[in-house]
């Protein structure tokens, strides 16, 4: 999708209107790679909240209006990812229920418990790549990691979630 680049210098110069029309354009890949990674629509509209509240507060320090999108995502993946931490100290889990709003077919209920067979990272990469989009090496800007390195977790993380799945089968 093409982010106008005067719609980002307007809302560079506080133009409330004009971050608006671009959080509009983006609005459901960020809300889509949130619940991918934290598995919890409460968490990823709060999250995406968050991301657009601090964004909006500092776009006048985005230097390349053309990185837009990617300068969205790199806040939203670092929020998910000390969210995830956040995570790891919570002592009572979320009821089923809560956790997801899909369809129980199980076909889809496979793919997504091979999906949660894989630790954080792991989904992180995925979720960049799958529902964001983006590139190995764009992912691998994101993450501070060498593109070599993400397409290989990348490629591990797929292959984990084919064996999970041939095992079920």
């Amino acid at each position: 999708m093409d982010y106008s680049t005067d719609l980002v210098n307007q809302a560079k110069f506080g133009d409330a209107h004009a971050f608006a029309r671009l959080y509009e354009m983006i609005y459901q890949d960020l809300y889509r790679f949130a619940l991918y990674t934290l598995k919890n629509p409460h968490d990823a509209e709060d999250i995406v909240s968050d991301t657009v509240t601090d964004a909006f507060r500092q776009i006048r320090f985005l230097k390349d209006p053309g990185s837009f999108r990617a300068w969205m995502f790199k806040i939203l993946a670092n929020k998910c990812k000390m969210k995830l931490k956040s995570y790891l100290t919570k002592t009572v889990e979320l009821p089923e229920e809560l956790l997801f709003d899909m369809p129980d077919l199980n076909e889809r209920i496979d793919v997504r418990n091979a999906f949660l067979s894989l630790d954080s990272e792991e989904r992180l990469i995925l979720s960049l790549n799958l529902f964001a989009g983006y590139s190995s090496k764009e992912i691998g800007t994101l993450l501070d990691m060498n593109d070599n390195t993400v397409r290989s977790r990348q490629s591990r993380a797929l292959k984990k979630m084919q064996t999970f799945l041939n095992e079920k089968g």
